[in-house]
């Protein structure tokens, strides 16, 4: 799997097809637009950083649990909400 550099310094995982983290997103992301929230202040709310948030929503980020956890309150919704229906990668 191929790896690069974000802004911040942090890896960013190229696009892997077995690896597609959109799903996880798209309930955050219609939660953002539900609030009427841009990308900038969802991240203000959250404690990340705009562009870690905009390569969350395009899937390009394998994000940890514990930035789930901040996603998901700055955001006001349960975590598992996130989460919900989603399938293991397949191998």
């Amino acid at each position: 799997m191929a790896k690069g550099w974000g802004t911040d310094g942090c890896a960013v995982m190229a696009h892997h097809p077995l690896l597609s983290h959109q799903d996880l997103w798209r309930t955050g992301r219609a939660r953002r637009h539900e609030l009427g929230l841009s990308q900038e202040a969802v991240a203000v709310r959250c404690g990340v950083h705009w562009t870690f948030l905009g390569q969350t929503e395009r899937g390009q980020r394998i994000i940890s649990l514990h930035n789930i956890l901040k996603l998901a309150k700055g955001l006001e919704i349960n975590a598992g909400e996130l989460v919900d229906g989603l399938e293991p990668p397949k191998v």
